[in-house]
Formats: C-alpha cells, sequence, structure tokens
C-alpha cells in the first residue's frame, strides 16, 4: 500500500462501517443462495455475525409461498439484488418490486452483459443506477475492479461501490489486487469487495488492501462445513481490517535480524 495514503489510527471503538447513515456492527456481507438446507442457511447467516444478507429479489417468494428467508432472517438487514437481470429497465423495475414487497430502500444492482463471465454491462449498470439514486434508493452496485467505473458509480451518489474480486463464483480470490488496491484509496465511499472470494484467506487480502467489508456466498454456502466457513469469514474480515488499520512492515530483499547484533557474548 502507498504509505502517503496510510489511514489514521483510529480511537478505540471509532472504526465503525457507515453506509447511508446506518452504522453496522459487521464488516461481512452474507448471501443466502446455494446452501444444502434453509435451516443451515439460519445457522451459517447467525455464525458470520453479518448483518446484512443479500437475496435476489426473482428466488425469494414475497408472497409467503416457497422460500421463507425472510422469516427464518428476520431482524438481519436485507440487501434485495437485481440478480438476473440483463438491461437497466430490469433492474429498476426489480429494484421497485423489492422496495415496495420488503419495505428497504437497499438495492444491491446486478447488470449482467455476458452470461459466461457474469461481468457486468457497465453501460446498463450507470444508467440503472442513476435513475435508482434519483429515485430515492440506496445503491450498492456491483462493478468489475475498474477504478474509473467505480468514480463514475460514486460520483452519481451511489452508497457505496462493490468491485468484483474475481468472476462470481469462482473461489479465485483477489484477481487484480493492484486495481482493488487503488479503488479503495481513492474511494470516498465504502468500498464491498463482492465475488470470487473462496476462502478465508481470500477476505484476510481483501481487507488488508483497505475494503471496507466484502461479500461472500459461494465460499460458504458450498463448503463442506457451511457454518464453520461463516464463523471463518467473520473473523477474517475483522483480521483483515485490523492488520489494514495497523500497517505492515514493508517488503525487503534482504534480512534483516529483529534482534541487535552488538552485544552478542563472545563478540
Amino acid at each position: 500500500m502507498d504509505q502517503s495514503h496510510a489511514p489514521r489510527h483510529p480511537e478505540p471503538g471509532d472504526d465503525s462501517l457507515t453506509i447511508a447513515g446506518v452504522t453496522l456492527s459487521s464488516r461481512l456481507f452474507i448471501g443466502t443462495a446455494g446452501y444444502p438446507t434453509q435451516a443451515i442457511m439460519r445457522d451459517a447467516v447467525q455464525a458470520s455475525g453479518a448483518d446484512v444478507v443479500t437475496a435476489s429479489i426473482r428466488r425469494v417468494s414475497l408472497q409467503g409461498h416457497g422460500s421463507d428467508t425472510v422469516k427464518i432472517l428476520k431482524g438481519k438487514r436485507f440487501l434485495p439484488n437485481t440478480a438476473g437481470c440483463e438491461t437497466a429497465r430490469d433492474a429498476i423495475m426489480t429494484a421497485e418490486l423489492a422496495r415496495e414487497a420488503l419495505d428497504t430502500n437497499w438495492i444491491k444492482v446486478e447488470v449482467i452483459g455476458d452470461r459466461e463471465t457474469l461481468y457486468p454491462d457497465v453501460t446498463e449498470l450507470i444508467e440503472a443506477c442513476r435513475h435508482l439514486v434519483d429515485d430515492g434508493f440506496v445503491v450498492l452496485p456491483y462493478c468489475n475492479d475498474d477504478p474509473i467505473v467505480c468514480q463514475r458509480l460514486e460520483d452519481l451518489g451511489c452508497a457505496a461501490v462493490m468491485p468484483m474480486g474475481s468472476l462470481i463464483g469462482s473461489g479465485m480470490g483477489v484477481a487484480n489486487p493492484a486495481n482493488l488496491e487503488l479503488i479503495c484509496r481513492r474511494a470516498k465511499v465504502p468500498v464491498v469487495v463482492d465475488a470470487g472470494i473462496g476462502t478465508a484467506s481470500d477476505a484476510v487480502i481483501a481487507m488488508e488492501l483497505g475494503a471496507s467489508a466484502c461479500l461472500i456466498n459461494t465460499a460458504v454456502a458450498k463448503a463442506d462445513d457451511p457454518v464453520r466457513m461463516a464463523r471463518a469469514m467473520g473473523r477474517a474480515v475483522e483480521a483483515g481490517r485490523d492488520a489494514y488499520l495497523a500497517g505492515r512492515i514493508p517488503r525487503r530483499g534482504r534480512a534483516e535480524p529483529s534482534s541487535p547484533q552488538l552485544g552478542l557474548v563472545g563478540s
């Protein structure tokens, strides 16, 4: 990390994550899709310590039949998303449905431009975000790890930006740490790393680069033990944040003793 942009060291209790005036106790956002059972999903969410849970508005039943995710996770802050949308128009309609059904103006905006990579369609994404911000939504857009795109979304009034760590569901971790560090350093809104995290060490790396939070779904839902992995992820984001604030030592190409060389016995 560029030491000229190193963060100040906060007073105890002062390092909190706030989005759109809401202060969150956890820097982990967790998804609700793909778990073996609803009971395991519930237990994993609880073990993670996350305040914010995400769910596709197209997958969760809003009329009470089928999935009862909303009821099971009562008390959590829901961040509905527009997963599956391929145009700005579809994303806007889905966000409006979510606001009416779930009584929240928070929305994670996804507009997918390619079915193989699940990369965002940046043009459609920006159009959707502009409309939703103007309509009073708290907009958190999923985007590629491009500093310029993140800046544009911030300038539109998005409450946070959510650059991908790597391809959705890939478990490849942070594919482009240099870009992610630059995004985090420049952003004046929270940066939530979304997609690609495969295990706890990936989450630590994302947080050490300066991310404000991580959104994780597949790495937990598809783990051999989702509840244990959720607990690990909750600890990982805390450890990574502490390490970022503490400031790592410089990398050197030579050894440097940690103990003084003078005054040794026999010298």
